[in-house]
């Protein structure tokens, strides 16, 4: 195995001159893409739809082609299920990613092309491993077996040449051979369409193996790492995977979970961080020190980029700016023209840079994980800086939340209610309950000014669940699944209602 790991390690760092490449030149990368991208759907019919053939750079592209979601794309996405060639991308489209972003949400089929595929997705995977191994010259990774903690979904026939799943279903389906050779649990184990059936048959299996590298979901890795050590018998992770060394991670905030992730592993290991969604592989964690997690935005995966500025998210068609336009911690939403066929498609995540060179970028939310009822603009990324050091404090630990506009106020006042599952509940929740409204005053003058006297906006209200209260509304609602995760906030009471409703069945 150490000739494997010795090879495997000489392969995926030949990758990182190229990585060098665009981030010494991001502006002339972005533009080859963004050209490259044009020409190849030239004879599609949405190229010329938009006479992609008279397109003159990036000025003329922004505005001729609108900006998109994907309710505006739906129609052609369907074309393409359907079998239809040349649509929004070249030829026939074989796999389409099933994605509802939240558990609740419509949803979306983001077509997957076999250029995606192997330049986006797969190209993401190796960087990966070539940017870890860049920073970790002791590893041994490649000596043992990765465990992916993918989706529950199947891989479902749309009609005999296409097909739908999890993006992680249909990246395991496409593995190619060495990818294939590393894992810790059979094709056959992780694409079970049961959860709990695949959850168990995974434990079984993987118990026995040596695993080296996780990765998935953080929520979801911890329901497994539970159910190993209940199976194992073991006190710690520790015991069972000794040579475990990295957990690859994204989807989520790590926060909240970071501190059970430490206490069931039971020995200190490496972290590393991707934004690797059903649209596109993103962003890489390129450094390791204490205390950062940002993440090298990708530039030559077939991904051509553009931002929305927070002042125009609600805009009609909002002006975007260009790669060497944005600037320094401020919120962007993401839009994407992709070698999957999506065309300045509007994500909806929202992040920020934190490096201008090369560029680096966290993600702090999405457009619509924000509360405004009276004017407080409460954002997911406000929450993610109090929570954790509000749960250090008081010895809290959290296995789910969520978060909206609360129906018990008095008559014009707002108040938002919080709904958490702890793993360990604060002995002290008045406490809790102030430190985290108070800390979101700190990061948020806007919360701040609507608290003040508590003459607009009330206090936050938190109500306690029982555990595996947010396990059992995600099998009620048949959302299980390694990919699924639970909607922080929103700004109505829709899931809410929903999770305090399945509390009475």
């Amino acid at each position: 195995m150490r000739l494997v790991h010795s090879i495997a390690s000489w392969i995926m760092k030949k990758r990182l001159h190229s990585i060098e490449l665009f981030m010494q030149y991001p502006e002339e990368v972005q533009g080859d893409v963004l050209e490259q991208l044009i020409q190849r759907a030239t004879q599609t019919s949405w190229g010329e739809t938009y006479d992609y053939s008279s397109l003159k750079g990036r000025d003329d592209f922004a505005r001729r082609v609108p900006l998109q979601d994907y309710k505006s794309l739906e129609p052609w996405i369907t074309r393409m299920m359907e079998g239809e060639r040349h649509a929004l991308w070249p030829g026939k489209t074989k796999w389409f990613a099933q994605s509802s972003g939240t558990s609740g949400g419509p949803r979306k089929f983001i077509p997957v092309s076999k250029e995606s595929l192997e330049n986006c997705h797969f190209k993401g995977g190796k960087d990966m491993l070539a940017l870890y191994l860049a920073n970790h010259s002791e590893s041994s990774l490649f000596e043992g077996k990765n465990l992916i903690v993918g989706g529950s979904a199947q891989v479902h026939e749309i009609n005999p040449n296409a097909y739908y799943g999890d993006l992680s279903s249909i990246i395991i389906r496409n593995f190619p051979f060495w990818a294939q050779f590393r894992q810790a649990a059979r094709e056959s184990l992780t694409l079970l369409p049961d959860w709990e059936t695949k959850l168990q048959q995974i434990t079984e299996r993987v118990c026995k193996e040596d695993v080296t590298m996780l990765s998935g979901v953080p929520s979801w890795n911890v329901v497994l790492l539970r159910r190993v050590l209940d199976y194992s018998g073991a006190k710690t992770i520790a015991e069972v995977w000794p040579n475990l060394e990295l957990y690859v991670w994204g989807g989520m905030s790590l926060g909240i979970y970071k501190e059970q992730f430490e206490r069931l592993l039971g020995k200190p290991i490496n972290y590393l961080q991707t934004y690797n969604a059903s649209e596109g592989f993103f962003g890489i964690q390129d450094r390791f020190s204490q205390g950062i997690d940002d993440m090298l935005l990708m530039l030559d995966y077939g991904i051509y980029y553009e931002f929305i500025p927070e002042t125009s998210w609600t805009d009609e068609q909002p002006k975007t700016l260009v790669i060497h336009e944005v600037a320094l911690n401020k919120g962007y939403e993401l839009v994407i023209s992709t070698n999957g066929g999506l065309w300045r498609y509007r994500t909806g995540d929202v992040v920020q840079f934190t490096s201008l060179s090369p560029f680096r970028i966290k993600v702090t939310g999405r457009t619509s994980y924000s509360i405004n009822l009276v004017g407080e603009e409460l954002m997911e990324s406000h929450v993610q800086k109090v929570l954790p050091r509000v749960c250090d404090k008081y010895n809290a630990e959290i296995e789910e939340y969520t978060m909206g506009p609360s129906t018990q106020v008095r008559q014009g006042v707002a108040r938002h209610e919080w709904l958490i599952e702890w793993n360990r509940s604060p002995l002290d929740l008045k406490g809790f309950t102030r430190d985290l409204d108070e800390g979101l005053m700190q990061v948020n003058c806007d919360y701040a000014a609507k608290r003040y006297n508590g003459l607009v906006l009330e206090e936050l209200h938190i109500t306690s669940l029982q555990q595996g209260h947010f396990y059992r509304w995600l099998s009620q609602e048949g959302r299980l699944g390694g990919q699924v995760k639970v909607p922080r906030m929103r700004g109505d009471r829709s899931i809410l209602d929903s999770v305090l409703t399945s509390q009475e069945l």
